[in-house]
């Protein structure tokens, strides 16, 4: 989900003025603004108020211009960049730092959910739909890169793809766009805020049994040894997730009223208000995209736990096409849409796509790098969740156990699990801000004309917003669900409806729209309403 970290609403590379706190340059030494490029702010401001940023009629001169010493480019994280030499509107990424930056940034916490969606496909099936879900969203992917180009007579260089909609669509593509995009945004905070709950409990359950020397065996389903596995599912007809049997010398009375007040759902969640609520609140969070990279250090850590556990438990498979097993699942399950909800929202980059490849250095390598980054997420999904599903021990547990999150599926005493919480908690605690801070952009700016027009409305979006995650995280703690839900529905308009009707249109416009493209991009739309409709009778 760091996917969101780029705005959906990038208008242009403009230069601009900002606060000499939030300039860095690439060494991260700091910056001064000057009083000429203050001025130069205030003229490229009044230019661009004239007309929409898709109009290009009353778009700056080039005498209004800065010199290229004074050429800031804004992130929506709060900072500004300088370019030191730049051609052609271009960045200098290499290929290879492009196919990185777009696989961390499609890399998020739709990966915890991988092996439950393979488990409700089916183990055959789900390996077929990952491959054909990456394929189907790369080509959608590929329609909004090429999107720009089909518009003849403009210059579209410093266009987003909502500029792209809005071209086509007008006021209705505009909003729209908008509206996938608190749906996407806010869908992630709240999936945020669920897994935040559930990995501080867990951390917290761990250090207090740890502090207090409390061996403590939960009233769950589990296979013995040091490599134990949990099936919390199978809880449901015992007492809450909390309750469990506690062997200590201690104070039983300490305990039990740590349990009461330490409960993933009742309590943790509005722990969590405590910290994240102020943080939402500060006008510019860029401090914590000083962080981001943990994201790379926790999708890093996965893979190796996910590895180090399947060499400890073995691999547990048995193949049944049609039927059902006490301990296996069948090859192919009428459940599939639910997979294919989160694998829409796992390959979802499409509203920021454009941006990151605008920083090739070798724009004709984009589809190239396009392609290849696709492809290791792919990987990275597959190895991921087919390992997790592989190696669940059946028998003892049935496959029916994995969780919408696998790493519920690993007692909270497991050293290596508790180390991924902790690495987990830390980076969402991070990005969750920058989410807010994208929301309020976007949502605020568009009915204020102002990011931060005042405390009291930034904290009431906020409060909503939060109350959405505490909501969800006290009555509908599964991220799986949560996942398919948002991603099914902004990946109706991004990834499936958008390019497709563009791509037709530009088509049509040209006189080049041929029955065999009009049925496969009808076909597109189709799917991805078929995706979304699936979601909520599965």
């Amino acid at each position: 989900l760091r996917i969101f970290l780029f705005s959906l609403f990038f208008s242009s590379f403009r230069p601009f003025h900002v606060e000499p706190t939030n300039i860095v340059s690439v060494n991260d030494d700091m910056q001064r603004v000057t009083d000429e490029a203050s001025a130069m702010n205030k003229r490229i401001h009044y230019y661009s108020r004239l007309t929409s940023p898709a109009d290009r009629a009353l778009i700056a001169p080039d005498h209004v211009l800065p010199a290229p010493d004074e050429i800031y480019v804004y992130s929506p994280l709060g900072t500004a960049f300088k370019i030191d030499s730049c051609t052609d509107g271009y960045g200098k990424n290499s290929s290879l730092v492009t196919i990185f930056m777009i696989w961390n940034t499609m890399m998020g916490t739709s990966i915890l959910s991988i092996p439950w969606g393979i488990k409700q496909a089916g183990f055959t099936s789900g390996i077929i739909l990952i491959l054909l879900m990456g394929i189907l969203t790369l080509y959608c992917c590929y329609r909004v890169v090429k999107s720009r180009q089909m518009i003849p007579l403009t210059d579209t260089s410093n266009w987003e793809f909502p500029d792209v909609c809005k071209y086509y669509f007008g006021s209705f593509g505009q909003w729209s766009s908008l509206l996938f995009s608190m749906v996407s945004l806010v869908g992630a905070m709240v999936v945020y805020w669920v897994l935040m709950s559930n990995f501080l409990f867990n951390t917290g359950k761990f250090i207090y049994n740890f502090v207090h020397d409390i061996n403590v065996t939960d009233i769950v389903p589990g296979t013995n040894g040091s490599n134990k596995v949990i099936c919390p599912s199978a809880a449901n007809d015992h007492p809450p997730q909390n309750m469990s049997v506690m062997f200590s010398s201690d104070n039983r009375t300490g305990f039990e009223l740590f349990e009461e007040w330490w409960d993933k759902s009742r309590t943790v969640p509005f722990y969590l208000i405590a910290v994240l609520l102020p943080l939402l609140n500060l006008k510019s969070p860029s401090f914590f995209a000083k962080f981001n990279v943990l994201g790379t250090v926790s999708v890093v850590y996965l893979v190796f736990l996910v590895t180090i556990k399947a060499a400890h438990l073995g691999i547990h498979l048995e193949f049944n096409w049609f039927t059902d097993n006490e301990f296996f699942v069948p090859e192919f399950r009428i459940l599939f849409p639910q997979l294919t909800g989160v694998l829409t929202l796992a390959f979802f980059i499409h509203n920021c796509v454009i941006t990151l490849l605008q920083n090739n250095r070798n724009q004709e390598n984009n589809v190239r790098d396009l392609s290849i980054a696709y492809f290791l997420v792919g990987l990275t999904y597959l190895y991921v969740g087919v390992i997790i599903f592989a190696s669940f021990p059946s028998p003892p547990l049935p496959k029916e156990c994995i969780e919408q999150n696998f790493l519920d599926n690993f007692p909270s005493d497991d050293i290596m699990s508790f180390v991924a919480r902790i690495f987990l908690l830390f980076q969402m605690m991070t990005v969750y801000p920058l989410l807010g801070y994208l929301a309020r952009v976007q949502l605020l700016r568009q009915f204020f004309g102002n990011a931060y027009p005042s405390l009291f409305h930034v904290l009431i979006l906020n409060l909503v917003i939060v109350g959405a995650g505490v909501a969800m995280a006290r009555f509908y703690p599964n991220i799986g669900g949560i996942i398919r839900y948002s991603g099914a529905t902004c990946g109706l308009a991004f990834v499936f409806v958008y390019p497709s009707l563009i791509y037709m249109i530009s088509l049509r416009r040209a006189g080049q729209l041929t029955w065999p493209a009009l049925i496969i991009h009808i076909f597109i739309i189709l799917l991805g309403l078929a995706n979304l409709i699936a979601q909520f009778l599965l």
